[in-house]
């Protein structure tokens, strides 16, 4: 099968890798000045997956209309805020081939999930699918296990993909839940930050365990509010991806919070550091959700005043822990 992957950061680089060694065709576009051509004659990704060959049948572009034009699959894989900025101006280029987002973000200002961004940029009636679970991309492309759920509204498509693109390395499962796994992968960011800002602040594994199980708590009654389904968070794209994001040292969201917890200012890190961390945007854009529908977060309002106000993560701790004492409500 040809498959387009729009977008050569670590996560698109690591999929055209995977892709790629299950003998699809693949064509990966790269917006970074002259990485299409580092690719194409050295076959690695110096700026976002170093040590990882790309095989030969991995070809790299800089031309995103042309990229858009492939027949066969096309995997979008742009940091969420950049989505609308990349594509608007190029839109009429797109043949209406199957649309795989793996872009884990609520667009800033519009409060949009990535479906209804494209949808508003491609047009209705998308042949629209989310990829979202448990999955570092170093890992995928070093070929070691994984899991991800596969959503669409169409499960006859998202079935034909699940089979075309898993294999003994990657196991795809599919869900007709895609307002839910969209939410599930955006929001675990915001509290994978959290988790950092424990683990740097040193507040110990008891409140890490509290936090991470009180989070899933708090992203899964936004998450049904908007439409989701309460058992899409406690599944891959839900539980899965938020322990990951929230144990894994090779969390960006994580990182970000580590360091804040040690001392550092958020604009000091984001600029140290060459890749997206999605939770600091989606932490404002889950903020505005909340309180628009009505929704308690205390946790995501937590992250927002420690990014956002300068509120200092001692100050945080104590008013999380002296809130009004109450009943625990369970999934």
């Amino acid at each position: 099968m040809k498959v387009t992957i729009i977008g050569a950061g670590s996560w698109g680089t690591a999929m055209s890798i995977y892709m790629a060694s299950c003998g699809h065709e693949i064509h990966l576009w790269a917006y970074e000045e002259g990485l299409a051509d580092t690719i194409n004659h050295h076959h690695v990704n110096p700026l976002y997956l170093d040590g990882f060959p790309i095989p030969d049948n991995v070809t790299a572009t800089d031309d995103v209309m042309e990229a858009l034009k492939q027949e066969g699959v096309i995997f979008l894989a742009i940091p969420s805020q950049f989505i609308r900025r990349t594509l608007k101006d190029v839109a009429s280029s797109y043949q209406g081939q199957p649309l795989v987002c793996l872009s884990k973000g609520i667009e800033q200002g519009t409060l949009s999930l990535m479906s209804e961004v494209l949808t508003d940029i491609l047009g209705t009636g998308l042949p629209l699918l989310a990829l979202s679970g448990p999955t570092f991309a170093r890992e995928v492309a070093g070929g070691l296990p994984a899991a991800a759920v596969l959503a669409s509204t169409d499960l006859q498509l998202c079935g034909k993909l699940q089979e075309a693109f898993s294999s003994e390395k990657f196991r795809f499962y599919r869900s007709d839940d895609l307002i839910g796994v969209e939410l599930a992968g955006a929001l675990k960011n915001v509290i994978a930050l959290a988790a950092g800002v424990v683990d740097g602040y040193k507040l110990g594994l008891n409140a890490a365990a509290a936090l991470m199980t009180r989070g899933l708590h708090e992203i899964t009654r936004l998450g049904v509010e908007l439409g989701g389904r309460r058992e899409t968070f406690a599944g891959l794209a839900g539980m899965g991806d938020l322990i990951l994001t929230c144990t894994g040292h090779l969390s960006r969201n994580r990182t970000v919070g580590v360091r804040l917890g040690k001392g550092e200012t958020l604009e000091d890190i984001l600029g140290s550091m060459n890749m997206v961390a999605e939770g600091v945007a989606t932490t404002a854009s889950t903020f505005e959700l909340a309180r628009s529908r009505g929704v308690e977060m205390p946790l995501t309002e937590s992250v927002y005043d420690l990014l956002y106000s300068g509120i200092p993560p001692g100050d945080i701790v104590l008013r999380l822990m002296t809130r009004n004492l109450k009943r625990e409500d369970v999934l």
